[in-house]
């Protein structure tokens, strides 16, 4: 078989050609092949040689060498450096990761015998485009198969992040992981421990990044792996939930997660899909007539339990913070025949008006993973034009008819915390009364808030804030209660 050599960047043929005229063999190899194999664009361009790094520097104006394994940059311009790297063997791996020994070979077999998977253990000739496939990786795209080179037990002793790359290629890539090769991952699964939690988190990412997350996931729960570094979703499995559910919590926690890649969801709100429903096994509770149960408060111990494992995974900050928002405030009530603008107009204060959008695609992934088939009933669709509406509103102090620095001239205040008291309250006042957002209204309360101590204020708004959360939360429990919702 021979690949299209068109699509090869030029940097990777000239660099090629420098070799080849030294005397030495130029192959791209691993995954760009299978991809140029595929037909999909390669991300990434491994170049390999049977020439020494001692070798491979003097063909070259500009280059770096700075590792253990053989690897030699060489710098094209500042934007592009080509990666060339030695045939080489490996061997001793005492930490389940990197080999305690590398040596060089002049056999590019020696080379694609030490890779993972077979559909990995491919190589190209640069220059006249023929594959070299000495373990069968061809047939094993062919047949979309997740094969391990070899003997699967070795190679996955030698390097345990294997064992969820395996899993991860197979969600990229749509492939089934062939029989003995899932056999070895469930027998060497506890080594996955002996993976930093960074590498671990990496793979993870582009699972729920690829199109197939839930068979990612299902295979990550099925071969032993997802206990060790996700127990908290492993825990959910055989969780089941009330009537409304047709799955338990596991599976619509997947179902929730796939439909958002279906969609092609920003990453934060796949991540929110997939644990929304977190703290559903902790907040179980069976109704008096045990044919029933409720889960009254699982988003709020599920946003807790999403920052604890997010943290734990040492995920951005940023990601963070917006799951834990998306989970604590997916349980909005959207019944738009009882439900309030305060209400709503409260919900896009509690996420942001930047991500309201995102918390209804999150409710709608909820939906769908619950066995519904459709995306947007009538009261969802009414509930988002409410939204529409009120984005127009003030939903933050930035959107008062007064500002911070008016607030200063019209009082003679200082800069400090008395003035974000004045404009909190006042928010609070607008948001329940849209009509109370004109300057005028707006100066003569913030003159009457003046007259007010600091501390007074403080406790203004903070008996404000609590009055009105406590009254929403009684009014949705009261309404989730008569419904038989939670």
């Amino acid at each position: 078989m021979k690949i299209d050599t068109a699509k090869i960047p030029q940097e990777i043929k000239d660099v090629s050609a420098k070799l080849i005229a030294g005397g030495f063999e130029a192959y791209i190899v691993g995954g760009c092949v299978r991809d140029l194999v595929i037909g999909r664009i390669p991300k990434d361009w491994d170049l390999t040689t049977n020439a020494t790094p001692e070798q491979i520097i003097p063909l070259f104006d500009k280059t770096f060498y700075e590792n253990t394994f053989g690897t030699v940059g060489v710098v094209i311009s500042d934007e592009t450096t080509v990666e060339v790297t030695p045939y080489r063997l490996e061997s001793g791996y005492s930490d389940n990761r990197h080999p305690d020994k590398v040596t060089f070979s002049d056999k590019l077999e020696d080379d694609l015998k030490r890779r993972d998977f077979t559909i990995n253990a491919l190589a190209a000739d640069v220059i006249k485009g023929e594959v070299v496939d000495n373990f069968e990786g061809l047939k094993d795209v062919a047949s979309k198969t997740i094969r391990a080179v070899g003997n699967p037990d070795k190679r996955f002793t030698e390097d345990a992040l294997r064992l969820i790359r395996a899993i991860r290629f197979s969600a990229e890539l749509g492939f089934t992981i062939e029989h003995e090769t899932q056999n070895s991952i469930i027998k060497h699964s506890d080594y996955i421990r002996n993976i930093s939690i960074e590498r671990i988190r990496d793979e993870v990412t582009k699972i729920i990044a690829s199109d197939n997350p839930m068979m990612g996931f299902v295979f990550l729960e099925r071969l032993g792996l997802l206990k060790h570094f996700l127990p908290e979703i492993s825990t959910a499995v055989g969780v089941t939930q009330n009537q409304a559910h047709s799955f338990d919590v596991f599976e619509h926690l997947l179902r929730s997660l796939q439909h958002a890649a279906d969609k092609k969801y920003p990453f934060y709100v796949r991540v929110a899909a997939l644990l929304h429903d977190i703290g559903k096994p902790k907040t179980k509770r069976l109704v008096s007539s045990g044919k029933d149960c409720t889960f009254y408060g699982h988003e709020v111990v599920g946003a807790k339990m999403a920052a604890e494992i997010l943290k734990r995974m040492k995920f951005t900050n940023e990601n963070i913070k917006l799951v834990v928002s998306l989970v604590r405030w997916h349980m909005f009530f959207s019944d738009t025949e009882q439900i309030s603008l305060s209400a709503v107009r409260r919900i896009i204060r509690n996420v942001g008006p930047d991500h309201i959008w995102d918390l209804v695609n999150l409710r709608i992934c909820d939906r769908i993973g619950t066995g519904r088939p459709k995306e947007d009933p009538y009261r969802l669709r009414k509930y988002m034009s409410m939204i529409e509406e009120i984005l127009r509103e003030p939903v933050s102090v930035s959107k008062l008819k007064i500002g911070g620095n008016e607030l200063m001239k019209l009082a003679d205040l200082k800069p400090g915390p008395k003035i974000g008291f004045i404009l909190n309250i006042l928010l609070e006042e607008v948001i329940d009364d849209q009509e109370k957002n004109t300057e005028e209204n707006l100066k003569n309360r913030a003159l009457e808030l003046n007259e007010l101590s600091l501390e007074d204020l403080k406790l203004m708004n903070a008996r404000a804030l609590q009055a009105k959360e406590n009254a929403e939360s009684l009014e949705i429990q009261e309404l989730r209660d008569k419904h038989r919702v939670n």
